[in-house]
């Protein structure tokens, strides 16, 4: 499902005016104890872009297992949440419908646990692991979610007004 039902339900009554969002960025990794971890990757159905998996929190479900269950609803592998990498907001944005957007994003690295990515449930057209190494183009906006996630820091990442804060 790509638009959650509450949201559509809210669009009825505020239509494209901007909706604060919250979002989930799953930064899945197998292999992580070697050199070159493989890290979940899906190819938007939208866009055509690279990014991990992300989606929005559903109300009143906790922003891990929202991770957890984007993870599987969108490329059927199952995972575990293992830390909070990074806290962000993104930029504005808007739907080619006109609908105004932004969101707090919580990115969190998750260990896979099992199954081969697939594109799952039509909001992707390609899942697979790819090596650090060789991750395909992706925005600078994804590529900073992805260092976050695959950080050897355990400590969160927190930005205010663009920049790191710790």
């Amino acid at each position: 499902m790509s638009t959650p039902e509450f949201v559509l339900a809210l669009r009825e009554k505020i239509g494209h005016a901007p909706l604060w969002l919250t979002g989930v960025t799953a930064v899945v990794v197998r292999d992580a104890d070697t050199t070159d971890p493989e890290v979940l990757m899906v190819r938007r159905a939208d866009n055509g872009a690279w990014t991990p998996v992300t989606g929005i929190v559903d109300p009143g479900e906790h922003p891990a297992d929202a991770a957890v269950r984007e993870v599987s609803e969108e490329a059927g592998v199952e995972a575990v949440p293992l830390r909070l990498a990074r806290v962000g907001v993104t930029e504005p944005g808007v739907y080619p419908n006109g609908d105004q957007v932004q969101f707090i994003d919580f990115v969190f690295r998750l260990e896979w646990r099992s199954g081969e990515p697939r594109p799952a449930d039509g909001e992707n057209t390609e899942a697979r692991w790819c090596r650090v190494s060789q991750l395909p183009p992706v925005q600078d906006r994804i590529r900073e979610r992805l260092d976050a996630g695959l950080a050897d820091d355990e400590r969160t990442a927190f930005f205010a007004d663009g920049a790191l804060v710790r």
